[in-house]
């Protein structure tokens, strides 16, 4: 008998927009990749509905749930039910568990344990500190839950000291938004794969922010991911080539990026967003737990770029899950 694999994807809603629509193409090269592997597979989206969840994972008695679930009725806040779900089951599945997903989805509980942990990031604070911000500085409005750049855009950026600043928060969820640093200068994306001997570093990538205008914030928003027609989506540039000059930097980005592994108790895949300042000074952004494995995201690319066929990564998914 052939083994099962449930996916496990967030519910589409009505009219979804285009970040809510790539979990599908998710879905898509990981049914490919498991029929591969000789696995029976089922497709299963997964809401609030809790109950009926448990009763589609039972009945179907999956040897393995690949979780691509990315949020729940469309909060990235509520993203750690469906992992909470499966190990109180006892059911394995890939990616971090429910807790490393629970902590590194809250993006300033992220960087209290960096701070904790001594793992460089830039300062943050909550969007009723502003009277704390230095005039000297500029910084990003960002959302505290969601990934995939929802909710980030360079109209979030101010210098401390400017009046429009409070008056984009007024227009803002506060209890769903933070205050961080914004650092000017280069941004790299890590990405690990667990393997039997610990997590393996991908060739890492930069995302160049190409004949950007003068003083046009460098910011990775949702126009740059999602929006094919802008400027910031054509000048944002994947690149996974580098001058023998950014030798040493390349190995601190990666060192730091393991670090939040281990740290975080991360397993199965996971990117890891580094901005380095125009000083050289390399901060963390964020840690992705269970990125996007979509055809065009970052992952598939280093995945690609390492020479990895993508069945074979799915597999060390797989094996990390159940090792």
């Amino acid at each position: 008998m052939k083994p099962r694999a449930l996916i496990l994807y967030n519910k589409i809603g009505e009219d979804p927009l285009p970040d809510e629509l790539d979990v599908l193409d998710q879905v898509g090269v990981v049914e490919e990749a498991l029929h591969k592997l000789g696995y029976t597979v089922k497709r299963e989206w997964f809401d609030l509905d809790l109950a009926r969840a448990k009763k589609v994972i039972g009945d179907y008695g999956p040897d393995i749930v690949f979780n691509l679930v990315e949020s729940v009725d469309g909060k990235g806040r509520l993203i750690g039910l469906a992992p909470e779900l499966l190990e109180a089951m006892k059911v394995p599945f890939t990616g971090s568990g429910a807790q490393a997903i629970l902590i590194t989805s809250d993006k300033v509980l992220t960087k209290q344990l960096l701070v904790l942990n001594g793992i460089p990031t830039g300062e943050w604070f909550s969007v009723d500190e502003t009277g704390m911000l230095s005039p000297h500085k500029r910084y990003i409005i960002k959302p505290l839950w969601e990934d995939g750049s929802v909710g980030i855009s360079e109209e979030g950026v101010f210098s401390g000291d400017d009046p429009a600043l409070r008056a984009y928060i007024a227009k803002t969820d506060r209890s769903d938004y933070f205050i961080e640093e914004y650092i000017h200068g280069r941004e790299f994306n890590i990405s690990l794969l667990g393997g039997p001997d610990g997590p393996q570093v991908l060739p890492p990538a930069e995302i160049r922010f190409v004949d950007f205008p003068e003083g046009k914030p460098h910011v990775l928003g949702y126009r740059s991911k999602w929006e094919e027609d802008s400027f910031e989506y054509i000048h944002t540039v994947r690149s996974f080539d580098f001058p023998a000059s950014d030798r040493d930097l390349l190995e601190k980005v990666k060192g730091i990026s393991l670090q939040c592994w281990k740290v975080f108790g991360l397993k199965g895949y996971v990117r890891v967003d580094i901005r380095v300042s125009e000083k050289g000074d390399p901060c963390v952004l964020e840690i992705n737990a269970n990125p996007c494995i979509s055809p065009d995201a970052g992952f598939y690319a280093a995945c690609k770029t390492a020479g990895l066929e993508f069945t074979g990564v799915i597999s060390r998914i797989i094996n990390d899950a159940l090792r």
